[in-house]
């Protein structure tokens, strides 16, 4: 339990940790004095004690039967159709997609159709026009007619938003790759950027993670321009129907009368210079850059056949590979294939295929609040997690994240996925160091253990940027200009310091006895009050958005024993208090980040909630009511097998662009909310036994 962290984590290596901190040897080391909630939080005078506890017992009962026997749990990863269609689309341009998947997938696509006839990116939201042309040219390659009423409807709505030409870049290339759209007209990145020196602003590792186990690959397809054939009906020329484009040699005469000159102009003339020297046949570095894309691609497939954790990077390096000679039955092209059909979610009926995969997060996460609820380490579930998440941690591979953390920085983090050796993150990081850490205190803890725990903080220190933050998977991953190329049209190229991210971080730095005099602490605080936003809140980069974000920073503090009554935290807390609807939860919508500020997403949702009371028992208003009515709230709305439910998209892939359901976000988060309450509460209504 969090009020008991201070006798838990005595037991902790300080010899290690010293010097992890920075101190002397010398230096007496204690916990930071920090307050113990049930002195703040107020009692539930009309739900007592046995309540929480029946609704406690029913979530954990549930959470042991999805526990792997290997010791992990792993939820459904949800995101927008595009995966499952792009997954269609490369099995095509491969010459191995079968008529079974052809027809799961077209029944996947025609279950998640809005009644306009789109495709949306999350549960309830608009239909987007790029996931509606790529659901659309999908179902023509499982064989569905134009003329079909749905595809009618589908079209209707692609032309309206004026066809493929205003669609995403990644859309676009999509159909380039079939003859649907011209190669072109999409901005292009020469294979040379593979010779770019670190130093210089435009190397590959300026880019984010995932940016770079995309673009990498696309180096090599976009040199050879391929384009598979397709059947007559499976072709597009219905979505240009009616529209008309701006022809070549107008777009040049708009571009040399605009006097204006701006970071956008100058793009578009270095475009102008790339077409050109594509189109030259000499290009004296051309192949020896090739063949250094295709070994950064070799080098970087994870022993089980993965590339990055992430279905784009995967795809696009089997392609590429593909493209430079290597047969469907060569060992790497084997083990690819067999690791992304591994993503997918199959039912008879059905195929979902999903974007990533997320059992080390899951299991941190669970393993962290079932403790938090009462659980101890020695529990034989606690202790299999634990033992699980030992091995996922990454000890033996530098992976990309040398380049720029603090030097000589030894491995230590861990992966999100199963499998992902040179891309562990922060976040995963910091929650299986939370999950950990109780067990430090048995008498029979081992070393290796202490080890991981010592090793996971070293790695994380060496991983702050000079802002005081943390990113989630790269150190200072910050140069704007990135994000301003042509290619970016999703502005998703970069990894910055976020306040979610560093939050966790802090969490886990306070739960391993960091004081608020410890420089990283004194650092990332003030990054924290840099980047609160002017209403209080924090936003949230990978979990849905304002809510997310204060909660992780206001839990953070409490940790940490900073004084939650200083005025930027009240006014955290009452914005937090402002949003809570009317049925005693929170929710916000994933529009909040098209427009930068907080949307309401009209009624509440169980991890949104889950967040809030974690905000609010780390800062309790004086009024006991509105946690009362969030944890009524949750308590109402549990099933009677100790779930929740929540349809609703509550994590982010790319803000704008790409969300993600979690699955078990809906059970561990409200655990670890009603665990902590719970606990305040427990000698509240204690009494002697008669």
């Amino acid at each position: 339990m969090l009020s008991k962290a201070p006798q838990i984590l005595k037991q902790l290596n300080d010899s290690v940790r010293t010097r992890l901190i920075g101190l002397p040897e010398s230096t007496p080391f204690s916990p930071p004095a920090r307050p113990h909630l049930h002195k703040a939080a107020p009692p539930l005078e009309t739900e007592p004690v046995a309540e929480l506890s029946a609704a406690l017992k029913k979530t954990l009962t549930h959470l042991h039967t999805l526990q792997h026997e290997a010791g992990y749990w792993e939820a459904a990863v949800f995101d927008n159709p595009t995966i499952t269609s792009e997954y269609v689309m490369f099995l095509q341009f491969l010459g191995i997609l079968d008529e079974d998947i052809r027809l799961r997938a077209k029944n996947y696509l025609w279950e998640t159709q809005t009644n306009r006839g789109g495709w949306t990116l999350y549960h309830g939201g608009p239909e987007e026009h790029s996931a509606t042309i790529e659901a659309y040219f999908t179902l023509k390659l499982c064989g569905v007619d134009q003329n079909d009423p749905r595809m009618i409807q589908a079209k209707k709505l692609i032309l309206e938003k004026g066809g493929i030409e205003t669609s995403r870049i990644f859309t676009k290339i999509n159909l380039a790759m079939f003859g649907e759209y011209s190669w072109e007209k999409i901005p292009c990145i020469s294979p040379e950027l593979m010779l770019q020196p670190r130093k210089t602003p435009f190397n590959i590792y300026e880019f984010s993670s995932w940016s770079r186990a995309v673009i990498i690959p696309l180096l090599i397809i976009f040199d050879q321009k391929p384009t598979a054939p397709l059947k007559e009906n499976e072709k597009l020329g219905e979505l240009w129907e009616g529209l008309t484009q701006p022809s070549r040699r107008k777009q040049i005469q708009e571009f040399l009368l605009d006097k204006k000159w701006n970071l956008e102009k100058i793009f578009r003339l270095v475009q102008a210079g790339l077409f050109i020297y594509e189109k030259s046949p000499i290009k004296p570095l051309r192949q020896k850059a090739l063949k250094m894309a295709e070994k950064w691609i070799l080098e970087h497939q994870d022993p089980n056949g993965n590339w990055g954790g992430i279905f784009p990077a995967m795809t696009n390096a089997l392609v590429a590979l593909k493209l430079r000679g290597y047969p469907l039955s060569h060992p790497r092209m084997v083990k690819g294939l067999s690791m992304l059909r591994s993503f997918a979610d199959e039912t008879e009926s059905t195929i979902r295929v999903q974007s990533t995969v997320s059992p080390v997060w899951d299991t941190a996460i669970t393993t962290y609040a079932m403790q938090e609820t009462g659980v101890p380490p020695t529990d034989v579930r606690v202790q299999k997690s634990v033992q699980w998440l030992l091995n996922k941690q990454i000890t033996q591979v530098l992976g990309d994240w040398r380049f720029k953390a603090s030097s000589n920085t030894p491995p230590g983090g861990w992966p999100f996925e199963h499998e992902n050796d040179q891309y562990p993150d922060l976040d995963d990081t910091a929650l299986t160091i939370l999950a950990l850490l109780p067990s430090e205190q048995l008498k029979k803890s081992d070393t290796h253990l202490r080890s991981a725990i010592d090793r996971g903080i070293e790695w994380m220190l060496g991983m702050q940027g000079s802002d005081g933050g943390w990113g989630a998977f790269d150190r200072d991953n910050n140069r704007q200009i990135i994000n301003q190329i042509p290619f970016s049209d999703l502005k998703s190229l970069l990894d910055p310091s976020t306040p979610d991210v560093t939050a966790h971080v802090m969490e886990a730095l306070g739960a391993a006895h960091f004081d608020l005099q410890s420089k990283p602490i004194q650092k990332a605080l003030r990054f924290l009050r840099t980047t609160q936003e002017e209403n209080g809140s924090w936003f949230g980069r990978w979990g849905v958005n304002y809510i997310y974000g204060t909660g992780a920073v206001l839990s953070a503090l409490h940790v940490l024993g900073v004084d939650m009554n200083q005025d930027y935290i009240q006014k955290s807390r009452n914005w937090l208090l402002s949003l809570q609807n009317a049925d005693g939860g929170w929710g916000e919508s994933c529009a909040s980040y098209d427009v930068n500020h907080y949307v309401p997403l009209g009624y509440s949702t169980a991890s949104q909630t889950a967040w809030a009371i974690l905000a609010l028992l780390a800062c309790p208003p004086e009024d006991a009511t509105p946690l009362e009515e969030g944890v009524r709230y949750l308590l109402k709305n549990q099933t009677e097998d100790g779930e929740w439910k929540e349809p609703e998209w509550t994590g982010t892939g790319f803000p704008k662009h790409f969300y993600l359901r979690y699955d078990y976000y809906r059970l561990y988060f409200p655990l670890l909310a009603l665990g902590r309450y719970a606990e305040t509460q427990t000698h509240k209504h204690s009494s002697p036994s008669k």
